[in-house]
Parts: structure tokens; sequence; C-alpha cells
């Protein structure tokens, strides 16, 4: 039973631009083009048993039928049908997380993620939002999947986080009258030290056992390159030669899971470009939602004749880190993470979780680690709201979700968090915060370095340093 405060009313949460959206006028109608729409078969799998309702973040916010998985396939399911593409539908629609834990509670096997990404497919290209809302996400479809602004972004950001700059414009309030979503955005920025490059080419320490990829991502590369040295650092102590190549771009998933189609498919090919040039026995993935989207190449490409085939080959070799590790088998000597032994929560990762179904791998790995103790963090299958971007776009909601996954946290007594996901450590760590408890929270590649190199973690040995390792 969930230890979950009861329901908070959906209109206290959304906001006015929700009561804005409800407002408006028939966004579409006929509802779908002809291009991918929802599939029937998908649609008619649903048998309404409820059994999706207990892992669904928003029905345990609202306890709203609409805000469900069920209640949103038949509103999907009407609108394949006939019905117009009402405001209100868009609305119930853009509150879903996307977070897939109905997938995982499902005992009927519906592809809940696969209805989702196809109407959200056709909302975006059906669907004319009010202006700032278009702004926004215009904004934040400019920036994070593209590297090189980001890291333009970075030297200013940093500046201003040492100079107390950034401090001062929080207080004032003004970002967030402008834009609460952002106000996230500059809320959820992580502390930043030097910036940290990952070699192309990394050599297996002892007996070369695998030549792998390694997925430098968009956010993680420029604002947790640590997290990707850590990364590079424990594959090659396992023997293996890390090739990250420079070239690589974004991998489609923000696209992808909001709805931008095509533009997720164009960061696909170039993708499946990239490493298929590359010559590695398989591609490691240390971002939840960036692993579930190319493990999903071959359906997003399924109707490119020039890349379907070689979309399934690459998909087929990702693997997420905590996957691959536990698959190789353990060579190098673990040491502890800290001078006493450690209470570690860990926090799933939906995208890990949900979509790739990789749950115990990361739990055999700091189990691994001499002086740890794990912990399960109560309710853990619920989303902690980060879910891609939707923090930014639907941040009341996500705040509120942050809150729960944080109060959950600091019930287990853990002395140290670790999750598998750049977006949830932000999301997270700004709600201990919130709540006046913060805790040392890292990445498990993090952990794994420390405990590989025989280096104390930040928090644990009293000590703070960028990326989480004590210097």
């Amino acid at each position: 039973m969930s230890t979950q405060p009861g329901p908070t009313p959906r209109r206290t949460l959304l906001g006015m631009p929700r009561v804005r959206g409800e407002r408006s006028p028939v966004l579409a109608d006929p509802a779908f083009d002809a291009l991918r729409p929802p599939d029937p078969d998908l649609l008619d799998d649903c048998v309404h048993c409820g059994f999706c309702l207990t892992t669904c973040p928003t029905y345990q916010l609202w306890g709203e039928e609409m805000d469900s998985p069920r209640g949103r396939i038949d509103q999907i399911r009407s609108a394949a049908a006939g019905a117009p593409l009402t405001a209100a539908t868009v609305g119930h629609l853009d509150a879903c997380l996307g977070c897939m834990a109905c997938v995982t509670s499902c005992p009927s096997g519906v592809r809940y993620d696969r209805i989702l990404e196809q109407t959200r497919a056709q909302v975006e290209r059906r669907v004319t939002r009010p202006r700032r809302e278009r702004a926004l996400r215009a904004f934040v479809f400019a920036l994070f999947p593209h590297p090189a602004r980001l890291r333009l972004l970075r030297g200013p950001l940093r500046a201003a986080q040492r100079t107390g700059l950034l401090d001062l414009v929080r207080r004032t309030g003004l970002v967030g009258r402008v834009s609460p979503g952002l106000e996230v955005m500059q809320s959820l920025a992580p502390p930043l030290g030097p910036r940290v490059v990952v070699p192309g080419r990394t050599p297996a320490q002892g007996p070369r056992r695998a030549v792998v990829g390694m997925l430098t991502g968009c956010v993680q590369r420029e604002f947790f390159g640590e997290v990707n040295a850590a990364t590079a650092r424990v594959l090659a102590a396992e023997g293996c030669e890390v090739v990250a190549p420079a070239g690589q771009g974004c991998c489609g998933a923000l696209s992808v899971h909001s709805g931008r189609e095509e533009e997720g498919r164009a960061y696909a090919r170039r993708l499946v470009d990239t490493f298929e040039q590359a010559g590695v026995d398989a591609v490691v993935v240390n971002a939840a939602g960036c692993g579930s989207t190319m493990k999903e190449y071959a359906h997003l490409l399924a109707d490119d004749p020039a890349y379907a085939e070689r979309a399934r080959a690459l998909g087929d070799r990702v693997r997420d880190l905590a996957e691959f590790l536990v698959e190789l088998g353990p060579v190098a000597p673990r040491h502890p993470v800290g001078d006493a032994p450690v209470t570690v929560a860990y926090h799933d990762a939906c995208h890990l979780r949900h979509a790739q179904g990789v749950v115990d791998a990361p739990r055999e790995l700091l189990d691994g680690i001499p002086g740890v103790r794990l912990v399960e963090i109560p309710d853990g299958e619920i989303c902690c709201g980060s879910a891609g971007v939707y923090n930014i776009l639907q941040p009341e909601p996500a705040a509120e979700l942050g809150d729960r996954k944080a109060a959950g946290i600091l019930r287990t007594g853990a002395g140290l968090v670790v999750t598998a996901n750049p977006g949830c450590l932000m999301q997270i760590t700004r709600a201990l915060e919130r709540a006046g408890h913060p805790l040392p929270f890292v990445h498990t590649a993090v952990v794994l370095d420390a405990s590989l190199r025989g280096v104390p973690l930040a928090g644990v040995a009293g000590r703070r340093a960028p990326g989480g390792v004590a210097p």
C-alpha cells in the first residue's frame, strides 16, 4: 500500500496555464492524420483492469480517471474513432510523465509507451499551443539536445554561480514571474566545476575483454562530465577499451518522448552512423532516458528502408552501464567508499526500471562494494517528476512528485543516494534541498569509480567536490 499523501486537487497544481488551455476551443478535427496514428490493436489491448492506477504518478496526485493510463487510452481511442482533439484531452496527455510504470504493472502487456509516443507525435503536428508555451518549448529544444550550445551556456552559468549572481537572481523571483519553466531550469542547474572531457579512446587496464562505445550525451557531457569520466574509468578497469566518438550528437530521447518525432528520427540516424563507424562490440549508456530510446531505434526507424536494419543492429548492442558490467562480470577489486559503513538508497530512474527493465543489475553492483548497506526507497516505483523536460513544462506537479520522493528517501535514513540518470539527480537534489535535508547524491558510475580507485566519496568522507568525488 502506498505511504504517499492523498490526492492533491488538480487545479492547485496546474494553475493558470491549464485553465487557459481548458477554455480553448477544439484544437484538431479530425484528431489524427495518416502518418503513424495510434495503433488500434495496441489501444484494444487495454482491458481496464486498473492495475496501473497505483503506480501512475498523476493518478496518485489527483485521483482523476482521465489522468490515469487507462483514462488516457480511452481518450486516445475516442480521438482515433473520430472525436476531435480538444484542449482538455491535450491537457491530460501533456500531464503524463511518460514514466512507463504502467507498462511494468500491466498484466495484459499494454504497450502504453508506444501508444503515448505515437499520440504525442500527432499532438505536436496537429495542435497549435499558446504562444508562451510554444516559446518555452522552442527554447528547450533549441538548447538541450545541442552539446555545443550547452557548452556556450556553461561558462557564464559557472561564473554566475561562483560570484553569487545566480543566487541573487533567484532571490528576486523575476525569472519565475516571466516563466515558471525557466525558473525551474535556473534552480536545477548543478554546481559547476572545471569542464571534464572524456578522451576519444581509453585503453583497457590489463587484458582487453571488450571494445565498447560510450554515449557521452548532451546535458551529461556538459554538466556532468565527471560522470562520463568515471564511466570510462570503470569500464577500463574492468578490461574494456572505451571509444567515445568525438562527433557524436544527441540520441533523440528528449525529442521522441515529447512528440518531436522527425527531429528524434534525424538524431537517431546520425547516431547510428556514428557508432557503426566506431567498430565496437557494444554501446554503453549511462543515462536512462537515452538508453531506453536507443534500444527502441528499430521501432523508431522501422519505416526507413535505409536505416531500419542498421537501427535494429545498433539497438541490440546498446546496454546500460550497470547491465553491461553485470553481464561482463567483475575483475577489478572493490574498496570501501568511506571511512565507515554507509547506508545507500538507490533511486530507480523510470526509463531504466520500467522502460528497460534493468532493476537488479545496479543493486548487484552496489551490494558488491565493501561497507555498503543498500536500502529501498518507499514507493520507489513512482516517478520523481523529472521525466526528461517534464519538470520544466509542468513545474508544479513535478515539484510535488519531487517532494514526495525526497520524503521517501529521508525515511530510509540513508547517508548517500545513488541513481543512473542526470535528470533524476538534479530533480531530487533540489527536492532534498527544499526539504532542508540535502544529502550526497551521485551517479552509479561515480560510486563504482570511487570504489575501484579507493577514493572516498564526498559527503560520505565529509568533503565536497565537483562530480561527487573527494579530491
